[in-house]
């Protein structure tokens, strides 16, 4: 069969790049279309490096040609990816991050919603990904929530004072093979952080900058909920490797983790989104540890993450050592021969490969850029 140019195009026009409000056509993203017999070559430029972005645009080439034009055509999609020029005439002063020497890969873990259990999540994260040997830090970047101290069992610990070099550093504090800064260290159990956004920023980025955290292999941050200021801060002062966001499968969580997976998708922000974690995936009791009870709905998570073309990093179930771990300061995740344990490991494991994938497909991230006029800020790279 032979297949035309026009009805080509015209499939094309039927679908756009994620992000952008016209039809690939349109947009002018699609620049050539070349036919040769069952065969089509499909040029398309797009404005971001994401790797979710350019899959699911050649996914989506794909699906069109084949339901509209040609269930057996050969395609191949050529991706460029070119970011548009700033136009900008008088350049605003701008505020930009720097990265960490020694630190290999930044990880943000953020959730929509609080309440999903991101925090417990990043523990977790944190310790399995020190038992498979490598070396982490956790940045308790929730200020005014810290859990960190709680769930590492060093609530009455103080980051020391170390000499690197010339200057003087916060040494973290380690428990489990993991370094822990958190502004829990510094207030009292009963102490509320009422702090603007300026005074957040400014304690984070001592911890961030001021510490010695040595060669790592991941730093993971554990970010307040929803997307604000905090937010913003980190984003701005550290590249960010890329985001991993925690969700229950509750409707409701997931509409917030939505939001989370948005901010970071956004054109000027542009962070990879490694994927999605479902919490609380469904209830086993101890006594009946081969039933699942789907309290909070079934895959609402995984179905998310397919909706919106991002990873499924993997499921965690709801049971009652989870809870009984973070209290007493021993992350669930250190138990042997748990099907905790195995979740955390499954879930790691995937975490780790989206990074593998993400470093051998994307350009490093830069921090973004922070422009301030006139009484309002604005966010560009």
């Amino acid at each position: 069969m032979k297949l035309e140019k026009t009805e080509i195009i015209k499939a094309l026009e039927t679908i756009t790049v994620a992000g952008e409000g016209k039809n690939m056509v349109e947009s002018g993203a699609v620049t050539n279309v070349i036919t040769f017999g069952d065969e089509v070559i499909v040029d398309l430029v797009v404005a971001t490096p994401a790797l979710n972005i350019r899959k699911r645009a050649e996914v989506d080439i794909m699906k069109v040609i084949h339901e509209k034009v040609y269930e057996k055509a050969k395609v191949k999609v050529n991706i460029k990816v070119e970011a548009p020029a700033a136009t900008a005439p008088n350049k605003p002063p701008v505020i930009k991050g720097k990265p960490i020497p020694g630190i290999k890969n930044i990880i943000a873990v953020a959730s929509g919603k609080g309440g999903v259990g991101k925090s417990t999540v990043t523990s977790n994260l944190a310790v399995t990904l020190a038992k498979m040997g490598f070396s982490v830090g956790l940045l308790d970047a929730d200020i005014y929530g810290p859990s960190a101290p709680i769930m590492f069992d060093v609530e009455r610990e103080r980051p020391l004072s170390v000499r690197v070099g010339d200057k003087s550093k916060m040494k973290p504090v380690e428990n489990y093979g993991v370094k822990i800064l958190s502004i829990g260290f510094f207030t009292q159990p009963n102490q509320a952080v009422v702090w603007r956004g300026p005074m957040a920023a400014k304690a984070l980025n001592q911890m961030i900058f001021d510490a010695a955290w040595g060669e790592l292999d991941f730093m993971l941050i554990d970010l307040p909920p929803g997307t604000g200021d905090i937010h913003l801060s980190i984003m701005q002062s550290l590249p960010i490797t890329g985001a991993v966001v925690v969700s229950t499968p509750q409707n409701v969580a997931l509409a917030d983790a939505k939001k989370g997976v948005a901010m970071f998708q956004q054109e000027s922000i542009n962070v990879p989104v490694l994927g999605i974690i479902e919490n609380m995936a469904y209830f086993t009791p101890e006594e009946l540890p081969d039933n699942k009870y789907y309290i909070f709905g079934k895959e609402g998570a995984k179905h998310l993450a397919e909706d919106i073309a991002v990873p499924f990093l993997g499921e965690i179930p709801l049971v009652q050592s989870v809870r009984e771990a973070g209290d007493v300061g021993r992350p669930a995740a250190l138990q042997t021969d748990t099907p905790i344990e195995k979740a955390f490991d499954e879930l790691t494991k995937n975490v780790v490969r989206e990074v593998v994938a993400r470093n051998e497909n994307l350009p490093p991230t830069e921090a973004i850029e922070i422009t301030t006029m006139a009484g309002c800020a604005a966010v560009k790279k």
